[in-house]
Order: structure tokens, then C-alpha cells, then sequence
């Protein structure tokens, strides 16, 4: 007997470390941070282990309804079958969340005294035990045991159950208070973003804004936003970038994928599944994806609040009418597929923000004129007690210096690029097509025109041509007249040969072919004529008395380089004579000069327009001169030729427009040079400061808006 109960005693003993240990185990677990889902499975395997039940069930409590969390061998109720006992189990759980803390045994087929329809539809023995803290009822406990067990032992089970269930409220309080820290945490970032992207109303700024602190109050890769212009939405920002690349690839994919999501007005989350997408939505997310390689990506509609009632009184078309989303929000995530649901009550919370704040300042960006009201807004500011003095100085200021631009005459002047050139310059051209035989002259040689010498006529070679062409004709004249000649001695012979006797029709045939012969002769010396003075020409002369200004000769006209006729081969000019200023004035300034011009020439019919210009190579140096009578050409042109480099390279129209030197030729420097350049000024009269310093401004308005819009 004694031997007995030392067995059943170590039994006990056993049992009861056991379920000590089991509960260390749960009270370790339940300080751990982990998913609920977790925990609910370490915690009832241990449960049911520690007691040796048949099963159990973590019932969670949120909004009023109760949730199966984790079970156990729960098929062992039966309930699957019998809808009536499942619907009389499911109201004896909403009875057991108010039960003691303590634990409550159901029997067996046993029923809540209150409660006619609620009780313990199987043949098992239920034990219950609210999860509470001090907030809330968070779930419930429900052990599965046998029912032939003693009432003491299921007395001890309530009470480890009971335990136990302290342990799992610690866990949720635990939790709780977590999820207050993050909470906290998320209402101080909620708070500081909230507080950043209504700080501004500029449009664009706000996007950038968005962008940024979106990404950061979300924590994912990156946050975009687009727009809507017309049908089509473009990516305006992007988390981390400064500027946005629109013609990216993945971009461009991007504003399809908004543009599409925009027009169903719906939110699309795509963690990797298309299948309830929308087909031009799973096309544009199936492209993008292929290009960005995104394993989630969400994109929101932003849209304006709806008017209330208040804003609709003005105009009651307005009223219930839906508004169309103006872009969206498109949050990214590169490597994870997974949404939290943390995550998802961000972006909903980031979007809600981001429709209020960008609708906001788009609205207020579209008011007409805003830039003008802002101006006049701040404007008021300068009639304020502190400012005002200062305000009337600056007033004075503007009007002093308005009245000076007035009424402040100032000498007129229009600017145009200029070379200096001689009067007598004369260019040198090929004569015929033919090839160069022999230079005679190089740059700086001085020659002489045609000059008479002892009765003949001299002047210096420049160059000699070749024309193998013009040989050729030569050789055939010759030929061509020796064969006339040999024709007309044999009519001559026929004609006067004693022994033959010819018909007067003979002798007139005769008499014809011999003047013929004789006209072709003279042809032929008329030809030949022509010919040896073009052969003459072949030796190119100095048309002038002067020198040779162009520059490398020896290498523009090689031996047998080929030249064509009317080709300019040099240019001749007389450095010693005369010399004269060639502006190539801008067409759109020649109103000015001709109007000035013509004004003085109604008191003054010989008055000429004064010049004043420097060189390039000496601009400390002012010369000056007059407009020729007849210097201004009738015809405006891109002259390439002249010394203008702007008039060349931008392809701008100017008048070529010839000066007469006041200076004598001997008092300008001694190393002038044609073709030098310089910056030439005509004296257009007098106009008030204000005109001559903006004249050109002024003329861009009356041509490209006075005159096109009015």
C-alpha cells in the first residue's frame, strides 16, 4: 500500500514539473516579439501538451466580431457537421469573453443560465478563460478535454488555464504597448509630413515633397507622382532624384501605367498576380514590370474632395457632380513582394494627404493672374509706417531716372562691322578654261598697267596659261585653211587650163565654187584672228598700276592647276591711292540711317551722313568720313565677303554701305592692310536716352507683338 502511493506521489510530482516547465516556456514566449500568429501556435500546443487535452482554440476579439486564430484538433467538437450546434457554440463564445477571469468548465450538452440558445452542443468537457487587459477583451481560450475526468483535476486545469491566460494578457499588453510606441512614432511622423507638404503651395514643389517624405514615412524603395494633362498623365517627381528623365523607357512605362489606372479610377496593388486587373491595367503593369523589374508596385488615383453643399450653392450643376482624378500616387518596392498591413494603412494615409495638399495647390496655381495678386498683395507692404520713406525715395528714384531716359537727348548711333579697303582694286580673271604654265608674280608684287613706251604698249605678265583645247583649235584652223587653199589653186587651174574647153554652165558651176572657196578663207582668217588673240590672252596682264594683295599665290596656282573661265585668279590694288571705309550695316538699322539722312537733306541737298570708326588692330585710334553720295547700295544681302563676322555667320541681311576717308591716305598707319576690320558708328542725330539705349527692344514689340496681334 505504502509502495502505492510512493508511486502515484512521483507521478504527481512529475506532472507538476512538467507543467512548471511548461509555463516558464509560455512566460518566455509571451515576452518575445513576435507575430501574433506565432505566438497563438506556441502557446496552445503547450496548453493542450500541459494537460493532455484533446484539442483547444484561440478565439481574437476585434470590432465586436470573434476570430478563429489558431486550433488544435478542433474537429474533435464535431461542429462541422451540425449548423445548429455551431451556431450554439458560436453564442456561448460571445458569452465566455464576459466570463470570470478565473476560467469557466462547460459539461458536456450543458447550457449558460440566461442564455437558452448558448451552451456546449458536444459530448466533450469545454474550459474557457477570457484573454483581458485593461483596455480591452482581446480573445479567448478554449481547451478540448475528456469527461470522465475528476472535478478536482478539472478544478487544476482552470486554474493553470487561468495561469496561462495571465501570461498570454501580458503578451497582448506587451504588444499593446508596442503598438503604442509606433503608434506614437507614426502620429509624429504623420505630423511632421502632414506639416511639410501643406507648407507650400507651389505645385511642383509640392510633388517633390510628396515624393520625399511619402517614401520616408511609408519606408519602401520609392514614391512617385504623376499628373494629368488632357488624357495622358506624366511622371512630375521622384523620391531621391532632383529631376525626373522623361524620356527614360521606364519612365515613359510609368505615366502609361498611371494613365491607365487613372481612367478605371480604382487602386491597383500588384504584389506578382494580374489575374483581377483590368486588361490595359495588366498590360501597362505587365510592360513596366518587364522593364523596371519591380516586385510590388501600388498606384492610387489622387482626386479632389467632393464640394459640399455650401460650395455648390453658386452653382448647382456642380452639385453631385464626380470629379475626375488630376494624377497619382505610385509607391514601389524593388526586392519585396510583400505588403504589410502596416504599409497599406500607410500609403492609404500618404494618399489621402497627397490629394488634399497637391489639389490644393493646383487649384490654387490655376487662378487667373495669380502672380499679379501676389505682387499686389505684397505690394502693401510698402506703405506700412516703417517702409514708407523709404517707398517715396525709391518712387523719386524711378521717376528722376524715367524722366532722364525721357526727355534727355543723346547722340544716336547705329553699329555696324566695317573693312577698310583701296578705291582702285581690281580683280584678275581666267580669261578661258585652261591650266596654269608659269606664275610671274607673288603677294606684295608691284606692277604696272598698260603703259606706252617708245610707240608700244607694255604692262607687267602676271600669270601664263596653257589651253591645250585652245591649241587644238589653232592646229585645226591651220589645217582647215591649207585645205581651202590646196581646193581653191585646183579650181583656179580648171579655170584658166588652155586645153579645156568648158560650157558656159560648166564655167559659171566653176566660178561659184571659187567663191565659195574664197569665203570660207576669209572665215577661216576671221577664226584664226580670234584665235591668236585669245592665245594672246592666255598671258594674264596688270589690268592696274599696284600691288598684289592676295595672299598665297604660289599655292592657289600651282603649275598645271586648271582654272575655268570668269575664275577670279588674284587681285590687284593700289596701296598708294585712296581709300575708303565698306560698313555692312544691319538691314533692320538702315530705317534709322535713311531717316536722318533725309532730314537733312531737306535743308542741305549735298549734307551727308557723318561717320566715325576705329580699327581692329588699332582701336585706340579714331578716324572718320562721310557717306558717299552714292554709297548705299540698293540691295540688302548676306555678303560672306565682306569683313562683317556676324553678317557671315548668322546669316543676317545687311546694305553695303561705302565711307569716304576725311584723313589724308598719308596719316593713316603705315601698315594698313586691305580688308582690315573695323567697328564703324553713323551718326543718326539725336533721340531721347530712353529710345537710343532700348531702340531695338522697342522694335521687337511693334514688329512681334503690336503689329502680329493688333
Amino acid at each position: 500500500m505504502s509502495s502505492q502511493q510512493s508511486f502515484d506521489s512521483s507521478l504527481v510530482e512529475q506532472a507538476r514539473n512538467q507543467i512548471r516547465t511548461i509555463v516558464s516556456e509560455i512566460a518566455q514566449i509571451s515576452k518575445l516579439d513576435i507575430v501574433p500568429d506565432e505566438y497563438h501556435g506556441e502557446f496552445l500546443h503547450r496548453v493542450v501538451s500541459a494537460i493532455n487535452a484533446l484539442g483547444g482554440a484561440i478565439w481574437t476579439f476585434d470590432e465586436g466580431t470573434l476570430t478563429l486564430a489558431y486550433q488544435v484538433n478542433f474537429k474533435e467538437l464535431g461542429l462541422q457537421s451540425n449548423e445548429n450546434a455551431a451556431r450554439k457554440h458560436a453564442r456561448m463564445l460571445y458569452r465566455m469573453l464576459h466570463g470570470p477571469e478565473t476560467g469557466t468548465i462547460i459539461p458536456p450538452h450543458a447550457g449558460i443560465e440566461g442564455g437558452e440558445e448558448s451552451g456546449n452542443p458536444s459530448d466533450k468537457l469545454l474550459l474557457f478563460c477570457p484573454i483581458r487587459t485593461e483596455l480591452e477583451v482581446v480573445g479567448l481560450v478554449e481547451v478540448i478535454q475528456r469527461p470522465d475526468i475528476p472535478l478536482a483535476t478539472q478544478q487544476g486545469f482552470q486554474r493553470f488555464l487561468a495561469q496561462v491566460c495571465v501570461l498570454a494578457t501580458d503578451y497582448y499588453k506587451n504588444r499593446q504597448l508596442r503598438n503604442f510606441g509606433e503608434r506614437q512614432n507614426l502620429w509624429t511622423q504623420l505630423e511632421e509630413f502632414t506639416r511639410t507638404i501643406h507648407q507650400s503651395l507651389d505645385a511642383r514643389e509640392t510633388t517633390y515633397t510628396i515624393a520625399n517624405e511619402g517614401r520616408r514615412l511609408i519606408e519602401c524603395d520609392r514614391v512617385s507622382l504623376a499628373l494629368r494633362y488632357g488624357n495622358r498623365c506624366k511622371i512630375i517627381a521622384a523620391s531621391g532624384q532632383d529631376t525626373v528623365d522623361k524620356r527614360s523607357t521606364a519612365v515613359r512605362l510609368l505615366g502609361k501605367l498611371a494613365t491607365a489606372v487613372v481612367k478605371a479610377g480604382e487602386p491597383v496593388w500588384y504584389t506578382g498576380d494580374t489575374t483581377d486587373f483590368a486588361p490595359q491595367v495588366e498590360k501597362a503593369v505587365e510592360n513596366y514590370v518587364d522593364e523596371a523589374h519591380t516586385k510590388m508596385i501600388a498606384v492610387f488615383p489622387l482626386v479632389r474632395k467632393p464640394k459640399t453643399d455650401s460650395e455648390t450653392e453658386d452653382d448647382p450643376s456642380q452639385r453631385g457632380k464626380a470629379e475626375k482624378p488630376f494624377g497619382a500616387l505610385l509607391v514601389e518596392q524593388i526586392e519585396d513582394s510583400r505588403v504589410p498591413e502596416r504599409m497599406r494603412k500607410r500609403v492609404e494615409i500618404v494618399a489621402e494627404h497627397a490629394r488634399t495638399a497637391l489639389g490644393n495647390a493646383l487649384e490654387h496655381q490655376s487662378i487667373f493672374l495669380m502672380p499679379l495678386w501676389k505682387m499686389l498683395g505684397k505690394s502693401k507692404l510698402l506703405f506700412t509706417a516703417r517702409t514708407l520713406p523709404k517707398t517715396l525715395l525709391v518712387t523719386a528714384l524711378i521717376a528722376v531716372l524715367a524722366g532722364v531716359l525721357t526727355f534727355l537727348p543723346w547722340k544716336f548711333l547705329m553699329h555696324g562691322n566695317a573693312t577698310i579697303e583701296p578705291v582702285i582694286r581690281q580683280t584678275v580673271f581666267a580669261p578661258v578654261d585652261a591650266e596654269v604654265k608659269q606664275l610671274f608674280v607673288d603677294h606684295k608684287t608691284e606692277v604696272r598697267g598698260p603703259f606706252e613706251q617708245d610707240g608700244q604698249l607694255f604692262c607687267t605678265p602676271l600669270v601664263e596659261l596653257y589651253s591645250s583645247e585652245l591649241e587644238s583649235q589653232g592646229i585645226q584652223l591651220l589645217g582647215e585653211r591649207l585645205e581651202i587653199e590646196e581646193q581653191r589653186a585646183s579650181l583656179e587651174k580648171q579655170k584658166q587650163d588652155p586645153d579645156k574647153e568648158l560650157k558656159e554652165s560648166d564655167r559659171t558651176e566653176l566660178f561659184g565654187k571659187i567663191q565659195q572657196a574664197e569665203i570660207r578663207l576669209e572665215n577661216n582668217k576671221k577664226r584664226y584672228e580670234i584665235y591668236l588673240k585669245q592665245l594672246e590672252d592666255l598671258l594674264v596682264v596688270a589690268p592696274i598700276d599696284g600691288s598684289v594683295i592676295t595672299l598665297n599665290l604660289k599655292e592657289k596656282l600651282t603649275e598645271k592647276r586648271p582654272v575655268s573661265r570668269m575664275q577670279a585668279l588674284m587681285e590687284v590694288a593700289d596701296l598708294k591711292g585712296p581709300w575708303q571705309l565698306e560698313v555692312a550695316m544691319p538691314e533692320k538699322r538702315m530705317g534709322h540711317i535713311m531717316s536722318h539722312w533725309n532730314e537733312l537733306r531737306k535743308t542741305d541737298p549735298k549734307a551727308r551722313l557723318r561717320v566715325e570708326f576705329i580699327m581692329a588692330s588699332d582701336p585706340d585710334v579714331k578716324y572718320y568720313g562721310t557717306v558717299m553720295d552714292d554709297g548705299i547700295h540698293d540691295r540688302a544681302e548676306v555678303r560672306s565677303d565682306q569683313g562683317s563676322a556676324a553678317a557671315s555667320s548668322t546669316g543676317m541681311n545687311t546694305v553695303l554701305i561705302k565711307v569716304a576717308l576725311d584723313d589724308d591716305p598719308a596719316k593713316l598707319p603705315p601698315s594698313l592692310r586691305p580688308g582690315v576690320e573695323c567697328l564703324a558708328k553713323i551718326d543718326c542725330g539725336e533721340r531721347p536716352l530712353g529710345y537710343v539705349l532700348f531702340h531695338e527692344a522697342i522694335a521687337f514689340v511693334q514688329k512681334n507683338v503690336l503689329f502680329r496681334w493688333f
